[in-house]
This record gives C-alpha cells, sequence and structure tokens, in this order.
C-alpha cells in the first residue's frame, strides 16, 4: 500500500528535477511512497535522464509525458488522478527536501483532525527563511500595506514562531494534500494555468471547515525562481499574474487592487 504520492510537474528544469528527486531519496519519508512526474513538453531532455536515474537506483517513479505545457494545475491533476497514496505532496522542481521534512508533514497529520493542507518551511538558497503564506487578500489588506507600511499583510510572509500554526494559505512549492482535502476538495482548478492555484485551493480548504497549516519543522530548500530561467519569462511575470488575478479576484477587484498598489508606488515611492 502506497501511503505517500510525490508529485512534480516539470518544464525544462532537468538539472532541478534530477537534484530534488535525489534529496527525496536521501531523506525519504519514513512510509511507502511513490513519485509521480509529469513533463509539460520539456525540450531538455528532462525524461532522458530521468529514465536514466530510475533505472541506475531502482526507485519508484512514474511519468507521465506531456506533448505541451498544460500548466501547472492541469499537469498536477494529471497525476493527482493517477495516484496510488493516501496523500499527495505537490512538490515544485525547484525545491529539495531535508532531513525528515517528508516525515515530519506526515506525522503531523496524522495527529490533526481537521487538516486539509500542510507547507513546509522553505529556505532560499542561502539558508533565509522564505516567505511562503498568505492572508487571503483583501482591499483592506492592500490599503494596511501599500498604503500604511503593515508588511506582509497583503504580500507574503512567513510566521515568526517554531511551532505549527493556522494561515489563510501556503503557496503550492511544497504542499501536502491530505485524504480529507481530496475527498471533500477534490483537484486542483484548471481555470489557473500558472499562479493563484494555491490561493484557490486553500480558499476551497477553509470553505470545507478544514484548515491550512504552516509546519516551520518541516524544512524545504526553494530555489525560488530557477524554474524560471528565462529573463524575458522573469520580467514579465507581473504580466504572467492578470490572468490568474482576475479569476481569483474577480475583474472589478483585480483593477481596485492594481490601482492601489500602483498609486502606493507613485505617490509613496514604494515597489510591490
Amino acid at each position: 500500500m502506497i501511503d505517500l504520492s510525490i508529485i512534480i510537474v516539470n518544464w525544462n528544469t532537468r538539472k532541478l528535477l534530477i537534484d530534488c528527486v535525489k534529496s527525496i531519496y536521501q531523506y525519504p519519508p519514513n512510509v511507502n511512497f511513490e513519485i509521480i512526474v509529469v513533463d509539460n513538453g520539456s525540450n531538455d531532455d528532462s525524461i532522458k535522464h530521468l529514465v536514466k536515474l530510475k533505472l541506475k537506483n531502482n526507485y519508484n517513479i512514474r511519468i507521465i509525458k506531456n506533448s505541451e505545457n498544460l500548466g501547472f494545475s492541469k499537469a498536477n491533476n494529471q497525476a493527482i488522478k493517477k495516484a496510488n497514496g493516501k496523500s499527495v505532496l505537490l512538490l515544485n522542481s525547484d525545491t529539495k527536501v531535508t532531513t525528515n521534512a517528508l516525515t515530519k508533514l506526515l506525522e503531523f497529520v496524522s495527529k490533526e483532525k481537521d487538516i486539509g493542507v500542510v507547507g513546509a518551511r522553505l529556505l532560499n538558497a542561502d539558508g533565509s527563511i522564505q516567505p511562503s503564506c498568505f492572508n487571503f487578500p483583501t482591499l483592506k489588506n492592500a490599503f494596511l500595506e501599500y498604503w500604511f507600511g503593515k508588511v506582509g499583510i497583503y504580500s507574503k510572509y512567513y510566521p515568526r514562531i517554531n511551532k505549527p500554526i493556522a494561515v489563510d494559505v501556503v503557496v503550492g512549492a511544497c504542499f501536502l494534500i491530505t485524504p480529507k482535502a481530496l475527498e471533500k476538495v477534490g483537484l486542483l482548478n484548471e481555470d489557473y494555468f500558472f499562479f493563484y492555484e494555491d490561493l484557490d485551493y486553500c480558499r476551497r480548504v477553509w470553505k470545507k471547515r478544514l484548515k491550512v497549516y504552516y509546519l516551520p519543522e518541516s524544512i524545504v530548500y526553494h530555489f525560488h525562481g530557477a524554474s524560471v530561467d528565462k529573463p524575458a519569462m522573469k520580467n514579465d511575470t507581473w504580466k504572467r499574474l492578470i490572468p490568474g488575478s482576475k479569476k481569483y479576484n474577480g475583474v472589478f477587484k483585480h483593477y481596485v487592487l492594481f490601482l492601489i498598489i500602483l498609486s502606493s508606488q507613485k505617490f509613496l515611492g514604494k515597489r510591490s
């Protein structure tokens, strides 16, 4: 019986993907697990190198190969539908797990009855803590942050405590979905191609009277942005956020939020 399915979506991140898989087997969870890699039409020989690693080490990896980039949500859903694990961990290809990181996530879930999603503490490459939680975005919070300096009330933040804490949203880089959430909430919303799918899923989790937790004792390195390796794509990140924002917030609220942020930059000299 498989207890955990670890799902990794890959798009032209060959080295990151290989390092991520190696880290899982270096620090495996203390349960039976499988890895499912969904390749979104990569052209960098990612799958060729992954198959070589799998055969050499007899790793339990299943591969789903798409001919094109279907987006983050759809690719994850492909794997969730084929997963054998009771719990599902969505893990970015640009991550590396550390000692007992996966075990601690599962142990925490086993002790609590009302959990829908759990996220790990994410670290940058230099070991500093990476903001990985959100409050649900509201107009009030946008005003408080961008006009009154309440940093982290609208943008990403990390809880400055060393114990589990319920939060509105954890980012999707390391995103454990419990059996209850799979049953009550189901799949990711495929209307989100990339960005906002984690906010949407956490919102749906809370609506089903389940909780989202941040677990600081589970530590995962996240080389944030490394999977977006083309300078043009990095520079246009804000443009790629727009469709998800309109879907999540609604068109009217999206533009109001945009004006709040833009006006703070113009009149107060603040950056988003």
